[in-house]
C-alpha cells in the first residue's frame, strides 16, 4: 500500500497543476497587435527599431521613446510610416520622463495598449576594471528603468494592456566580463516574474523574454574597459556570427510572439536555450566551464576609464560585413561620437 502513495499523490499534483495552469490560463486567448497602441523605450536602435519594424508590420501604432533626438528622427524616418510613429526624448532613469512618454504615447494614439521594456546598457571588460558605480548604473537602466515605466503606465494598461521585458540568456547564466550587465538582467528576469504575479488581478499581462546575442551592431555604442581593442573586438565579432547570433529581424519576431501568446518567459535563440538548459540540468559544470572561458579572456588594464565601441574599433572589426551590415541596418552608425553607456539596446 504504502509503494502505491506516491505515485497517487504524483498524479494528483500534477492534476491540480493543469487545472490551476488552465484555470490561469489569459481568458483573452491570442493578442493581436493590430491598431494597438505599443510603447517602446529604446526604440531609437538595435533591437528597439527592429521590434518597431516588427510592430508596425502587425498593425499597430508605436511610440519610440530614447535619450537622443537625432538617432529618433533617423528611426522615424527609417520606419517611414507617418503618423503611425511617434517619437519622445527621455531617460527612463528619469521618473517626469517615463510618465512624459506614456502621456506622449496616449496622446499621439489615442491609448496605450503595450509597454515595450527594451532600453538597455552593457559594459564590457574585466571585473578589475568595473566600478560599483557600473554596477549602479546597469541597475538604473536594465532594472529600475522598466519598473518606472510600468508604473507610469499601469493606470493605462489595466484592463488588457500588456507588458515585455526585454532581459537576457544574461539575466540567467552569468557571463564573464558583463558582470555589471548580468547581475542586472537577472534583476530584472526576477522583476518580470514578480510583476506578472502582481498585476495579474488587473487584467495586464506581463511577459519576459531572454535573447541571446542577436545581430543588431549595438557592441559600437557600447563601453569598454580593460584591453579595449581586445575587448571590443571579441564582443563585436561574436555578436555578428550566424550560428552563435540572432537575426535581429527574426528575434523581433520571436519576441512579440511570446508577446502576443503571453507567456511568462521565454529563452529567445537556440544558444541562449542550450546554455539555460545546461545551467538548470548541471549547474556546477557549467560555472566550471565559465570559470575555464574567463581565463580565456583578456585581462585587466591599468585604467578603468571607458571608451566607446567604436573608439576601440581596429582592421578585424572594421573590415567585418556582417557587423558593418547589422549597424547600418538598426541605426547604430552616425557622424559623432557618443559619451560611453550612450545606449539603446
Amino acid at each position: 500500500m504504502a509503494a502505491m502513495r506516491v505515485p497517487t499523490r504524483l498524479l494528483l499534483t500534477a492534476a491540480a497543476a493543469l487545472a490551476a495552469r488552465r484555470a490561469l490560463r489569459s481568458p483573452a486567448g491570442r493578442y493581436d497587435l493590430t491598431g494597438r497602441s505599443v510603447l517602446i523605450t529604446g526604440g531609437s536602435r538595435g533591437l528597439g527599431l527592429a521590434l518597431a519594424r516588427e510592430c508596425l508590420s502587425r498593425g499597430a501604432n508605436v511610440t519610440l521613446m530614447a535619450r537622443t533626438a537625432e538617432d529618433l528622427r533617423r528611426a522615424q524616418e527609417r520606419l517611414n510610416a507617418g503618423p503611425r510613429v511617434h517619437t519622445v526624448t527621455g531617460d527612463v532613469r528619469r521618473d517626469g520622463d517615463a510618465a512624459r512618454a506614456v502621456q506622449e504615447a496616449v496622446r499621439a494614439h489615442g491609448r496605450l495598449d503595450v509597454l515595450v521594456n527594451n532600453a538597455g546598457i552593457i559594459q564590457i571588460g574585466p571585473e578589475a576594471n568595473t566600478t560599483e558605480q557600473d554596477y549602479r548604473d546597469a541597475l538604473e537602466v536594465n532594472t529600475l528603468g522598466p519598473l518606472r515605466m510600468v508604473r507610469a503606465a499601469r493606470p493605462h494598461l489595466r484592463g488588457g494592456g500588456r507588458v515585455l521585458i526585454v532581459s537576457s540568456v544574461g539575466g540567467r547564466v552569468a557571463i564573464a566580463h558583463l558582470g555589471p550587465y548580468s547581475v542586472s538582467k537577472f534583476a530584472s528576469a526576477g522583476l518580470g516574474q514578480a510583476l506578472r504575479a502582481e498585476l495579474a488581478r488587473e487584467g495586464i499581462v506581463v511577459s519576459t523574454v531572454l535573447p541571446g546575442l542577436m545581430r543588431t551592431g549595438s557592441p559600437l555604442n557600447a563601453p569598454v574597459k580593460g584591453q579595449v581593442r581586445r575587448e571590443y573586438a571579441l564582443i563585436a565579432t561574436l555578436a555578428a556570427l550566424p550560428v552563435l547570433s540572432l537575426d535581429a529581424a527574426e528575434a523581433a519576431r520571436r519576441i512579440l510572439n511570446a508577446l502576443e501568446a503571453g507567456r511568462a518567459e521565454t529563452m529567445i535563440g537556440g544558444p541562449a536555450a542550450v546554455m539555460r538548459a545546461v545551467q538548470g540540468a548541471a549547474p556546477e559544470l557549467t560555472a566550471s566551464l565559465m570559470a575555464f572561458a574567463a581565463r580565456l579572456l583578456p585581462g585587466p588594464a591599468g585604467s578603468d576609464r571607458a571608451v566607446t565601441g567604436r573608439d576601440a574599433e581596429g582592421p578585424l572589426t572594421q573590415g567585418n560585413p556582417m557587423k558593418r551590415a547589422a549597424e547600418g541596418a538598426f541605426n547604430q552608425r552616425r557622424a559623432h561620437g557618443r559619451q560611453p553607456g550612450d545606449r539603446e539596446t
